[in-house]
């Protein structure tokens, strides 16, 4: 376990995880020389948005953790809010352009585009599958950071 997860790990509650989850995303992005633009306040479906060639791009960011297979990590691609009648769920499609994952098993930064992703959930796999799987395959590699800037300026913010 490596120091960042330790301490990750130790924090409180979920809400200063997806704090803690927002800073490094964030700073892998502005140690890339990203700009990084953040709202006012906090009422907009993304946490940030960022500036790549003059395009913009809205970030939405979530914390990825071990999926319930071997070799892979799993983050939620809806967001869900506790209401008085009960718990409301709502997906992000037209809100955001990317979401930025974090995940601490690994201590890596994720980007990946809103049209990858499945209505509820994404998987990312860093090992092959048990079963041998190969075909719908999210790849880790695919969605690092530096791997996913070159793509971005044909998916700008309007």
């Amino acid at each position: 376990m490596s120091d960042r997860e330790r301490q990750y790990t130790a924090l409180a509650g979920p809400q200063e995880r997806g704090q803690a989850t927002e800073a490094i995303v964030k700073a892998e992005l502005v140690s890339r020389g990203v700009p990084v633009l953040v709202p006012e306040y906090d009422n907009e479906p993304y946490d940030f948005v960022i500036e790549i060639d003059g395009n913009f791009h809205r970030v939405q960011v979530k914390t990825a953790f071990e999926a319930t297979t071997n070799g892979a990590i799993r983050f939620r691609t809806r967001s869900v809010r506790t209401k008085r009648s009960g718990y409301e769920r709502e997906g992000y499609d037209g809100e955001i352009d990317l979401f930025g994952v974090y995940t601490p098993i690994r201590d890596e930064a994720y980007l990946v585009p809103i049209e990858d992703v499945g209505e509820t959930q994404m998987t990312i796999r860093y090992l092959p599958a048990e079963n041998g799987n190969t075909k719908h395959v999210n790849w880790y590699e695919d969605y690092l950071l530096d791997e996913v800037f070159p793509s971005l300026d044909s998916n700008p913010v309007a």
